[in-house]
C-alpha cells in the first residue's frame, strides 16, 4: 500500500482517487470546493484541511488542477507543496498546463532537491472513472519509472514522452488534434443529416471508414447515437468549453513560440470563443455543433432547459 496526497478533487481528480482507494491505497485529498470533497469522500478519500495535512507521510503527491496559475499557487508559498515536500516524495502534476509552468515546477523542484514528473492524462471523465487513462510522462528516467508504479491503478497506458515537460508537450499536441477532430465530427454530422442520411447509419459508416476518430467515437454531437455523448444530456459538460479554450490556447501559444502555423487550431479557438461569448463556457465543448447552423437549432440542445 502507498500513501498518496491529492490536490484537486474535481471531475478528473475525484474518480482517479477513487480508483486508488479501490486498489488498496490510502489517499488524503484537499480541494477548496466542498462539493468535490464530498464526492471524493464517498469514494474513500480522507479529506483534510490543508496541503500540508494531505502531504503528511505521503509517498506520492499528485496535483490535478484546471490551469497553470493554480498549479503554481499550490506549489509556492509557506503553505505550498514545496514547503512540505521531502526528497523521499515523488511530486507528480497531471494537470494540463502551459509549457512555461511545467518547466518552472521542474526547475523549482530540482533547485530544492525534490523529485518531480509532469504526467498529464488523456481519456476524459469516462477514462478517469474506468481507470483507463493514458498518462504522458516527462522527466528523469528513474523518476518516470517510479511514477509509473503510482499511476498504475488509474491507467490503461503510461508512456514516457521524454525529458522534463515532454509529457505536457505531448498533451498539448494531442488535445489540439482532439479539438480539430471534434470540428470534423460536428461538421460531418450536420451535413450528413441535412443531406438526408439517417444519423445512426452515418455514424456507423464513419466508424468503419476514414472519418473515424476518438471524438467521433466518444463525443459525437448528436443525441441517441452513443451513450457518452453530451448531446444526450442537453450538452451538460463532460469537457467544459472554457477548459477546451484554455487547452487550444496552449497549443496556439506553443505554435507561436516555435513558428508553426496552426490554422485548424485557430478555427477551433474561434468556435469555443463564440460559445463563451454567449455565456456557454460551462457547457460541453461539443456544443460547437450549434455554431454551424444559421438558426443554431440542433437536436439535443434546448437553451430553455440549460442549467
Amino acid at each position: 500500500m502507498s500513501n498518496y496526497a491529492w490536490i484537486g478533487l474535481g471531475n478528473m481528480g475525484g474518480p482517479m482517487t477513487a480508483n486508488l482507494v479501490a486498489a488498496g491505497h490510502a489517499v488524503k485529498g484537499f480541494d477548496l470546493n466542498e462539493q468535490a470533497c464530498e464526492v471524493a469522500a464517498q469514494g474513500g478519500v480522507e479529506i483534510v484541511g490543508s496541503i500540508a495535512e494531505a502531504m503528511d507521510s505521503a509517498d506520492a503527491v499528485f496535483t490535478m488542477l484546471p490551469k497553470g496559475q493554480h498549479v503554481r499557487s499550490v506549489y509556492e508559498g509557506e503553505s505550498g507543496i514545496w514547503a512540505s515536500a521531502t526528497e523521499q516524495m515523488l511530486l507528480i502534476d497531471s494537470s494540463t498546463v502551459d509549457i512555461e509552468t511545467s518547466r518552472y515546477i521542474h526547475e523549482g523542484s530540482a533547485q530544492r532537491g525534490l523529485n518531480f514528473v509532469d504526467a498529464p492524462v488523456s481519456g476524459g471523465i469516462s477514462g478517469a472513472a474506468a481507470g483507463t487513462l493514458a498518462f504522458m510522462l516527462g522527466g528523469e528516467a528513474t523518476l518516470m519509472e517510479r511514477a509509473t508504479e503510482y499511476i498504475a491503478p488509474m491507467s490503461g497506458r503510461t508512456i514516457a514522452a521524454g525529458a522534463a515537460s515532454m509529457g505536457i508537450a505531448a498533451k498539448i499536441c494531442n488535445n489540439m488534434m482532439l479539438f480539430i477532430d471534434l470540428m470534423a465530427s460536428a461538421e460531418g454530422s450536420q451535413l450528413a443529416e441535412k443531406l438526408g442520411l439517417d444519423p445512426k447509419v452515418f455514424w456507423e459508416i464513419a466508424s468503419v471508414s476514414s472519418g473515424r476518430s476518438w471524438a467521433q467515437q466518444t463525443w459525437y454531437p448528436v443525441p441517441d447515437i452513443i451513450d457518452t455523448a453530451a448531446a444526450n444530456n442537453n450538452f451538460e459538460a463532460t469537457f467544459r468549453t472554457d477548459l477546451a479554450r484554455k487547452d487550444i490556447g496552449l497549443a496556439l501559444d506553443a505554435g507561436e513560440s516555435t513558428g508553426v502555423r496552426l490554422p485548424a487550431a485557430a478555427l477551433a479557438k474561434d468556435h469555443f470563443d463564440e460559445l463563451i461569448g454567449q455565456g456557454l463556457g460551462d457547457k460541453d465543448c461539443s456544443l460547437i455543433v450549434k455554431n454551424l447552423l444559421p438558426d443554431e437549432k440542433v437536436r439535443g440542445w434546448n437553451p430553455q432547459q440549460a442549467s
